[in-house]
């Protein structure tokens, strides 16, 4: 996992940017394994209800940022992907997306061999280089514009309990409105996308436990009942350690950055696997403010929750 859960989870629990330099050469995408679970949940979307995933601007040109997305993913991983410009490869697809037509360079490796090339041929020809890139990596894609603030154009298919269309077009601070405990994030946000835009690559993490087990969790397709009757009795076993590594590839010249969103989803007990992690995350949990409970819908479940991590961190069965 690239999920640094040392730098994460930390006690006051703040909502705060986060922001982190990121090393020089440090990657920023994930191949996502042939027929893994971001691949297949992605596929799944991306054939059937793309348009709760791929939104954009009207007349907003993504051609640039996608272009610096498909370059990074070639030079990070140029076994798996290639860009010349024009044609984006994807190698282990065996597609590729030139000019918004579709190539077939090999037969593919998983299911019946050809789910990609229909999934690819049901999008308009502007989102299969944007449908490309999410089926080679596990990663999802927005572009963040620092001249005015907003997100303009959204490729995301696993979102955290939000919905991309709402997202949309919409300034950062206002993307951020309903975050509990949000003022820092809000009054920073000129400053933050000055700042991921710049030159400097950044990354960040966020974190939550969650009784919902699947990547993606868009609110159209999540039990509203975020913690049903089983997971009430007994939330340490129902429940799962929900993360995301965010970073920005920056295209300084035009004023933007491609904001890149890796979710990992696994059982929490795997997650808190000592006393000490156990221990971090119980006084992370236990500093929450009622306001971020409740956005994180960690309130029914808060109290059985700090009684495992206290016994975890203490040694106790």
């Amino acid at each position: 996992m690239s999920f640094d859960f040392d730098a994460a989870v930390s006690a006051p629990f703040r909502m705060q940017p986060g922001l982190r330099k990121l090393a020089d050469g440090a990657l920023q995408l994930t191949p996502a394994a042939t027929g893994g679970r971001h691949q297949r949940e992605k596929l799944a979307v991306l054939s059937a209800f793309a348009p709760l995933a791929l939104q954009s601007d009207a007349g907003f040109d993504a051609g640039p940022a996608l272009a610096a997305l498909a370059a990074q993913a070639a030079r990070e991983h140029p076994g798996c992907f290639a860009w010349d410009g024009h044609r984006a490869s994807a190698l282990r697809l065996g597609m590729a997306v030139q000019d918004g037509e579709i190539v077939t360079l090999a037969q593919g490796r998983f299911g019946l061999g050809d789910e990609f090339g229909r999934c690819l041929r049901g999008l308009d020809p502007p989102w299969r280089l944007p449908a490309l890139l999410s089926l080679a990596f596990e990663e999802d894609f927005a572009v963040v514009d620092g001249h005015d603030g907003r997100i303009p154009w959204l490729a995301v298919a696993l979102p955290s309990n939000w919905d991309p269309r709402e997202k949309v077009g919409r300034h950062f601070a206002e993307v951020h409105a309903p975050v509990a405990d949000s003022a820092l994030l809000q009054q920073a946000s000129a400053a933050l996308t000055r700042l991921v835009t710049s030159p400097q690559r950044w990354e960040r993490f966020v974190w939550n436990i969650s009784a919902h087990p699947r990547l993606h969790a868009h609110p159209q397709h999540v039990d509203p009942e975020r913690w049903p009757p089983a997971g009430l009795q007994d939330p340490a076993r129902q429940a799962w350690w929900r993360t995301e590594r965010q970073t920005f590839i920056p295209l300084p010249d035009r004023g933007q950055a491609v904001f890149t969103i890796q979710v990992e989803v696994r059982p929490l007990g795997q997650a808190v696997s000592d006393a000490d992690r156990a221990g971090r995350l119980a006084a992370a949990l236990a500093t929450m403010s009622p306001a971020v409970l409740d956005y994180r819908a960690l309130t029914p479940v808060r109290a059985a929750l700090l009684t495992w991590l206290q016994d975890r961190a203490a040694g106790r069965p």
